[in-house]
């Protein structure tokens, strides 16, 4: 088979090593591998190839890709790869879900810590050699996860990950799943469907969205939700900046209609420069890093190389996405 390894970004991180598509071509000798290492690479080599292992596809490049068959995304998002074209053809999608899932809820932990204890602002009066306890102390107060209402907001691998955490924590969970027939992930005690989402906000004082990015998930947290959460309550993000509208969660923060935000994802990313999130003194951002860990790319290509080993004896791929649910 033409098997073809598409994963490549301006950021340095989120290109697979040449390294890793060596691996591939001495474990699996009876396929050719091209590795395309921009986006201007892959028409050119998408024509040929039957399986693509790739971080994302443009309309060009399916346009392209007269045989392909399959395709395995090494992250748990798909969202730009579900094209109405691919939608509608009879092209399988995999990803990583679950590969990153405790790598990214520790995240959210330490991005909830980092907020409730006021760490950016010591990080700031560090800087400045200033002695900040009056400050810190002074209200809004220090907060700690145990006692807290955690709200996640999808329960996937990581929603799940995240929840197990805050309820070892001493945190009391509810989550918002569409799938709600589903038992409940370990650690969580209340389970409702989108329909009430503006209902459990208000009992929060976090909010973990951790949902997958699908149309109906686009801008699900907007100037109503944000209205309905507490003033002292935090957003976590870290699953994709498109499902929060960036503008009202600005304005949420700089007007005190939420206390505070830890963001590690953004709609358009890199953050602008001139975005005022930057500024906010109630704001922790990171910079889409939370599913990063030290062996990434080892994980991400053993995962792929187990599916294409199945793939090639026609058993069940693990992690097949289904394209209408977008996840």
């Amino acid at each position: 088979m033409n098997v073809l390894v598409a994963i490549y970004s301006p950021f340095a991180a989120w290109n697979i090593p040449a390294s890793h598509v060596e691996r591939l071509r001495r474990d699996f000798p009876g396929h050719t591998f091209h590795h395309a290492r921009t986006e201007e690479d892959v028409p050119p080599l998408i024509g040929a190839a039957e399986v693509a292992f790739a971080s994302e596809l443009r309309p060009a490049h399916l346009a392209a890709a007269a045989r392909l068959r399959w395709v395995h995304s090494p992250a748990a998002g798909i969202g730009s790869m579900l094209l109405p074209e691919m939608i509608a053809s009879p092209v399988t999608i995999s990803n990583s879900r679950g590969m990153s899932a405790d790598t990214i809820a520790e995240h959210v932990i330490g991005l909830t810590i980092a907020v409730f204890r006021k760490f950016p602002l010591a990080g700031r009066r560090q800087a400045e050699r200033r002695w900040a306890q009056d400050e810190a102390i002074q209200p809004p107060p220090l907060r700690t996860i145990q006692s807290s209402h955690v709200l996640v907001v999808g329960l996937g691998s990581i929603g799940a990950a995240c929840a197990r955490r805050f309820a070892a924590l001493g945190a009391m969970v509810s989550g918002i799943r569409r799938r709600t027939g589903q038992p409940a992930p370990v650690g969580v005690s209340r389970v409702g469907p989108p329909a009430v989402l503006l209902e459990f906000l208000r009992g929060a004082d976090v909010v973990v969205i951790a949902a997958a990015q699908t149309k109906e998930t686009r801008r699900m947290i907007g100037e109503a939700e944000l209205g309905a959460m507490k003033p002292e309550a935090i957003l976590i993000n870290v699953s994709r900046g498109k499902l929060v509208d960036e503008a009202a969660l600005a304005r949420a923060l700089a007007g005190g209609t939420i206390g505070g935000a830890g963001l590690d994802v953004f709609e358009h990313e890199p953050l602008d420069p001139a975005s005022p999130l930057w500024a906010l003194p109630n704001v922790l951002i990171t910079p889409h890093m939370s599913g990063f860990r030290a062996d990434h790319w080892d994980a991400a290509t053993d995962l792929f190389a187990e599916n294409l080993r199945r793939f090639e004896a026609g058993r069940p791929l693990l992690n097949v996405v289904d394209k209408t649910a977008g996840y």
